[in-house]
Formats: structure tokens, C-alpha cells, sequence
């Protein structure tokens, strides 16, 4: 983990200036040179595999497999990600091959790499992610499906047809006609593969593909001589082809290199996003993994190579084996050259219903059961069950045009659909409700005729609006229905919960707002059946509804925030406020039930003498009782018990009553802080707050002096178990100050411009 950490930061600091005596390429080969050995044990099989499968030369995986790991080892953007031939462009290649030949297909994939280093250059990498993952994992499945119908047959002893489709209908066939030993020796190798994660972990150290491979490949020359092998002449150099340009069909050539060059991208791009999930060093530039990824396939193809992209299943196996650096991708390519041009008389001995076995288990690794599932749970299954068919039964561009296209048709679906329901009332008294929730555009009018029509006449309703867009087309059938409905002498409310105002589409282009952070009290317009004040309802009633509107959007939410504090609460904090009740403690918090006990109280004020039961006893439960770490008095702008304060001193002050003047003497002291010249109002002076707003400020810091000198939070705060702060509300700017006993601190640096 340190090492790893390092390489990130070296990524993006400048070299260091101390003197080196070796390239910095050997900085990490004590780690890279081993895991480059595992990962082209890993390769090396898997290339020959997906060559067969493909109908290329075999020798053609060996090629992509060297050139991919030296080519785009160097050249890309990815650090640890491992290039070579990929299962996801095996169905691609066999069906070019068949159409074109092989030599086309070269030049084919050589123009493909030309598009991937234009895409690169052009800095769209991040765009080519734009693509639905349903739709990929889909195209995967289907691929896993093509490779297992075609590769069955090879494994029984036959020759795979065309199309999958074929392929399964010649299964009956091909189990008539089976080759007794070539279906063995590949069933034998599924079986290795499927039970190698079950060995001892020092066994597990031999990459299972290889293992399987050699082992039954060495099986097979003492039992089954005469079964059919893999067959070349010359290495790897002898394989090497130029490509031809296509002898007609441009228009068909054309769509291949489109093909190959967007599923490599796409394929290889997702992989380095997955490798970069894996480690902690430096993450992939997209565009360079663009450019070394098209470099690659140029070379590849104009040497006669299958085509390159990133490979998921070699770049996890490098960095799984400690990788550190691009080094050790390009070794792999390095020992694959070798192998190949050494040892390739050794590749001849490998039975082809072997590589069967082994495309069988990668086939089938590529359908994930974890994929469908989460298809399932995020309603996507059918786009994934639509694209995997279409893959298979179609060919693989048709398949994933069609699951794009549905992709892009649900969330059509899904964005402009708005939801819409009449909700007749529970009582006779009670009104109708219409809920509407979503994109309100003309898309939804048929709909909301519908549901509006569905209420009957002279019934009163309240439209419950949370739209998050919302349109003149919608508004203006709304309201037309009101005037309709109004006519019939019943009242329409409408409330609305969403982020768009209601009056705002009515002269304004429409458009999405941001989502509020916190929930707000919904606004309410009244477009019929309202006295004066724009008051719908009696206040009682008013807030019965209010609570039958919690329990219908709410309560189901608050729910599991509460079961926890059933037996009892463990707030942090007692937060001392006014009750001014434009003051929501836990809005302006940002906090929930159970967070804050609150004081509420005229002036927001506490006293130091003892003598006041309500403040006394309720810091006494908040220190002993809850153990609170901190205790917060919050004033605010604006304040009726301030503005009490400096009428009294003017003389000016009507009385309202004994008890609230009495209580006022808990506040005067702060009047003579604020003519004494207190730092606080200087300070509140200075940023243009108002008089009024100044004294609010000094009262918090007065209330602050009041806390440490209380027999109860005294000693608690001198002990430092308990922080005290001060807060200050303005109310005009909806932002919060920091109050100390000495000054005052903007948290929004916007407020400095008053």
C-alpha cells in the first residue's frame, strides 16, 4: 500500500533533481518483473484460445498478445492495465474473417486503430463512456453465449457453424456424431478450471489456464495421438501478414472498422475504469488509453494481429500480483515475443478441443448471474434480456444498436413520464387529492385530462405538485381545468413540493432547478375558494391536514430515522434559540430527531443566578443527564425581544405585561454592552448589520459570558468537557454567523457584500 501511494504521487509531482544511476523504469522491477511473468502464464493460453475461436492463424493471438502488451503497455494511459486479444471482439473477428478474409480483416483492424487515435487525440475519451453498462454487460452475455454454442461443437469433435443460431440448432447433431476423446480431453479441462479455486493456495500460484492446458495437452499425446491439434508453419515471424484493402464491399468494410473501433474503446476504457477501482496509484488518462490503444491495433493489424483492447481478466491477474508499474505489461508482451519465436513447435501439441474446454469456461464467465441480478433490481432486465438475444441471434452491432436504442427509449420513458393519481378523500369533509410527481411537460397532458376528469364536480381539491420540470403547456391545462372546476363552486390548492415554482411557467422558459438539500415547508397557491388572506382552510383545520399530508409523504421516511431513538435520545447538543418561528433549529443545522435539545425563549437569553427553573433545570439535564459535548445560543436578525429592548431604553416601549417585562431583565444587560462599545458590535458594525441586528449579537455573546459563570455549565466549560458557541441567524439572507465572546466570523464569504 505505501509503494502504491507513491506511484500516485510521483504521477503528479515533478522529478526530483537528486541524481540517479539507473532508468527510472528499473525503480520498481524487483515487483514487476514477477507479476510480468504470471500474467503471461495467464495470457498465453487465452491468446491461442480466442485466435481459434475467432477463425484467425493462431499465431495471430500471439501477435496481438505482444503488441498489445509492449505497444499500449507504453503508450497508454493506464499504469497497470494489461492489452491483448479480448473474448468480448472473438464473434466480430470470426464473422469479418468469414465475410472478408484474413488479410482484410488486418486492414480492417489496422483502421480501427487509426479511429481509436483519432478519438483520443480529439480528447473524447470520457464521452465513449456515455454508453449504458446494461447494454455492455448484455453484450458480454450474449458474446459468452456465442463463444459457448460455437465452441461446444469443437469440443465434441465438430466444426462450429456460422451464426449461433446454427451453432444450436447442430447441437443434436454434434452429440450424435461426438469424438469420444476430443470431448474428454476438453471436458477435462472445464473441469480443472472449475475446481482450481478449491486447491491449496500454493498450487493456485500456477494460473489455472495454464495449468489445465498443459496438463491435459500432455495427456493427450499419450492417450489421443490422433486427435486433432493446432497447426501452423514457421514462428511467429514467419506469421506475420499484410494486410490487403477489400476487393468491393467498401460500404460493409466501413461499418467493420466503426465496429471494431468503438466496441475496443468502449471494452478497453471500462477496463481501465475497473483496474483504477482496484489500486490506489495514479489513475487513468482516458485519452491516452485512446491513443495507445489505437497505436496498438495499427501495428497489430499491419503484422497480421488480432484485434487489441484492454483485457479485464489479465489486468486484474497484474495487479493482483503486486504490479507497480507500466513495466510490467510490457515484459508480458516481452515474454509472449520470446515464447513465440522460440517455442512455437511446443503450441502445436495442444489438442483443438482443448482451447475448446478452455473458450467454454471464459464463455461462461462472461454471463454473470451478479449482472442479471442487478438488471432485475434496477429495472433494466429488459434492456439486458432484449440486447443479449438480439447479440446472439442477430450479430453483435445490430444487437447493441437495439440496446442502446431501448436503453435510450427508457430513460425517455422513465424522465418524461409524470405521475399522476386522483385519491379520493377518507372522510365526506375531507377534499379529493390529485398527486402529480415527475417531468410536467406536454407529454403528460392525455394523462392529466384523464386524472383531473376523474374528480367529480363541486368537490374541492388540493393538487399536491412535486415536479421537477415543469412546462407553459402543462401549467396552462392546469389552470384551465381550475377555472372549469371553479366554476362548479369548489375551491382548488394547490401545494407544491417540487423544485420548480408553479408561477414561474407561466412567462419563463422552462428549465430544471436544483435540488433543494433540505426539505422545505411546501408553498401553497390558492386559485379558488381562499378568503382574503389567501388562508384556504381555518387555522385548526389547516393544521390537521398538515398532518394528514406528514403522514401520507412523510411519516414513512421519518420512521427509520426514530426506531433507534424509541427507548430514549443521546443529543450532542443543547441549542438555545428563540422562538421567533422563522427559527428552525435543525434546518439551519442541517440536523434530525435526536440531534439537538432545544431551549426555546424570549431573547434566546439564559441567567446566572439560579433562579430561573425552566433555563435551570433544562442545562442541568442536558450537562448531568445527556452529557452533551457542546451547547449553542442562537439569536437572529430582526428580533421582537431586541427591538423590546431598545424601546425600553428609549422609553418608547408599550407594556405587554408583567411577566414580559420581569423576563426582559434577562436581556438588558446586553443594551449596556452595545452602548459600552462591545468588540461584538463593533465588529457587526463593520460588516453593516443594523442596530438591531448588532444588539442581537452582542446578546449572544453577553448570553456566552453568562454560560461559564452558571453553577451548573460553568465548571463544565472551564473543564473543557462542554463547548460553548454562539450563532446568529439573518433571516433576509437565509446564512448563519459565527459569534464569539470577542467577534463575529461570515461562514458564507457572500455575506461580506451586505
Amino acid at each position: 500500500m505505501p509503494q502504491a501511494s507513491k506511484t500516485a504521487n510521483d504521477a503528479h509531482s515533478p522529478p526530483s533533481n537528486k541524481p540517479s544511476g539507473r532508468p527510472r523504469f528499473l525503480d520498481n522491477l524487483g515487483a514487476d518483473l514477477p507479476a510480468s511473468l504470471v500474467v503471461f502464464l495467464v495470457a498465453l493460453p487465452l491468446s491461442l484460445g480466442i485466435a481459434a475461436a475467432s477463425g484467425a492463424p493462431i499465431m495471430a493471438g500471439l501477435i496481438a498478445a505482444a503488441v498489445g502488451g509492449i505497444i499500449a503497455g507504453t503508450l497508454g494511459g493506464s499504469v497497470l492495465q494489461v492489452s491483448g486479444p479480448a473474448a468480448g471482439l472473438t464473434v466480430v473477428v470470426a464473422g469479418l474473417v468469414a465475410e472478408f478474409g484474413w488479410q482484410v480483416t488486418c486492414a480492417i483492424t489496422a483502421a480501427a486503430g487509426v479511429v481509436q487515435l483519432l478519438l483520443g487525440l480529439s480528447r473524447v475519451g470520457r464521452a465513449a463512456l456515455a454508453v449504458s453498462p446494461v447494454v455492455v454487460k448484455a453484450m458480454l452475455a450474449g458474446i459468452g453465449i456465442t463463444i459457448i454454442l460455437q465452441q461446444i461443437h469443437v469440443l465434441l469433435g465438430g466444426e462450429a457453424a456460422g451464426s449461433a443460431v446454427e451453432n444450436l440448432a447442430g447441437l443434436p447433431a454434434a452429440v450424435t456424431n461426438v469424438e469420444l476423446h476430443s470431448a474428454l480431453l476438453g471436458l477435462a479441462v472445464v473441469t480443472i478450471l472449475l475446481g482450481w479455486k478449491y486447491l491449496p493456495a500454493a498450487v493456485r500460484k500456477v494460473p489455472g489456464p495454464l495449468a489445465a492446458v498443459v496438463a491435459v495437452t500432455a495427456v493427450s499425446v499419450a492417450v489421443a495421438p490422433g486427435v486433432e491439434r493446432i497447426s501452423f508453419s514457421g514462428s511467429i515471424f514467419d506469421a506475420i501478414a499484410l494486410p490487403n484493402l477489400p476487393d468491393g464491399n467498401w460500404r460493409g468494410a466501413v461499418m467493420a472498422v466503426i465496429t471494431v473501433a468503438l466496441i475496443a474503446s468502449i471494452e478497453s476504457l471500462l477496463s481501465a475504469v475497473a483496474v483504477d477501482k482496484m489500486h490506489t496509484g495514479a489513475r487513468t488518462n482516458l485519452n491516452r488509453e485512446l491513443v495507445g490503444q489505437g497505436s496498438a491495433n495499427m501495428v497489430s493489424g499491419m503484422l497480421g494481429g488480432l484485434p487489441v483492447t484492454g483485457v479485464i481478466v489479465r489486468s486484474a491477474t497484474n495487479v493482483e500480483a503486486g504490479a507497480k508499474s507500466r513495466a510490467s505489461a510490457i515484459l508480458h508482451g516481452v515474454w509472449v515475443l520470446v515464447f513465440s519465436a522460440l517455442f512455437a513447435g511446443l503450441i502445436q501439441l495442444i489438442p483443438l478441443s482443448v482451447l475448446a474446454g478452455l473458450l467454454l469456461v471464459i464463455g461462461a464467465k462472461l454471463v454473470k448471474i451478479a449482472d442479471i441480478k442487478t438488471s432485475l433490481r434496477t429495472g433494466d432486465f429488459l434492456v439486458y434480456g432484449v440486447t443479449l438475444v438480439c447479440v446472439v441471434a442477430l450479430n453483435l452491432l445490430e444487437g447493441v444498436i437495439i440496446g442502446l436504442a431501448l436503453a435510450a427509449l427508457c430513460v425517455l420513458w422513465r424522465v418524461l413520464r409524470a405521475q399522476l393519481h386522483a385519491h379520493a378523500p377518507a372522510a365526506p369533509e375531507m377534499p379529493w387529492r390529485v398527486t402529480v410527481a415527475g417531468s410536467c411537460s406536454f407529454f403528460a397532458l392525455p394523462r392529466l385530462s384523464r386524472v383531473l376528469h376523474a374528480v367529480p364536480e363541486s368537490k374541492d381539491v388540493v393538487v399536491e405538485l412535486n415536479a421537477d420540470y415543469l412546462d407553459h403547456a402543462f401549467r396552462e391545462a392546469l389552470v384551465a381545468w381550475q377555472a372549469q372546476h371553479q366554476s362548479t363552486g369548489a375551491s382548488v390548492a394547490i401545494e407544491e413540493h417540487g423544485t420548480t415554482a408553479f408561477t414561474d411557467a407561466a412567462d419563463s422558459a422552462p428549465q430544471r432547478q436544483d435540488l433543494r438539500e433540505f426539505p422545505l415547508p411546501p408553498r401553497r397557491s390558492v386559485l379558488a375558494g381562499a378568503d382574503d388572506d389567501g388562508d384556504a382552510y381555518p387555522p385548526l383545520r389547516s393544521i390537521l391536514r398538515g398532518i394528514d399530508k406528514y403522514h401520507r409523504r412523510h411519516a414513512d421516511k421519518v420512521r427509520p430515522l426514530v426506531q433507534d431513538l424509541t427507548d430514549g435520545q443521546n443529543p450532542d447538543t443543547l441549542f438555545i434559540a428563540c422562538v421567533d418561528s422563522r427559527v428552525n433549529p435543525n434546518l439551519i443545522t442541517s440536523s434530525g430527531p435526536g440531534d439537538l435539545l432545544t431551549l426555546r425563549n424570549i431573547g434566546n437569553v439564559v441567567c446566572n443566578d439560579g433562579n430561573e427553573a425552566s433555563i435551570d433545570s433544562t442545562l442541568s439535564f442536558a450537562v448531568n443527564a445527556l452529557s452533551v459535548d457542546s451547547i449553542v445560543i442562537c439569536g437572529h436578525s430582526n428580533c421582537g425581544a431586541m427591538k423590546a429592548v431598545l424601546a425600553d431604553a428609549e422609553g418608547t416601549a408599550p407594556s405587554l405585561g408583567a411577566g414580559f417585562d420581569t423576563w426582559l431583565e434577562h436581556a438588558r444587560p446586553s443594551y449596556g454592552a452595545l452602548t459600552g462599545g462591545h468588540p461584538v458590535a463593533k465588529a457587526a458594525e463593520r460588516e453593516g448589520f443594523s442596530v438591531l441586528d448588532q444588539l442581537s449579537m452582542v446578546n449572544v455573546a453577553v448570553q456566552l459570558g453568562k454560560l461559564r459563570e452558571h453553577p451548573v455549565t460553568g465548571p463544565t466549560l472551564a473543564s473543557g468537557k462542554v463547548q460553548a458557541t454562539g450563532l446568529f441567524y439573518d433571516i433576509c439572507t437565509a446564512r448563519v454567523v459565527l459569534v464569539t465572546p470577542e467577534d463575529i466570523e461570515l461562514l458564507d464569504p457572500s455575506m461580506a457584500v451586505r
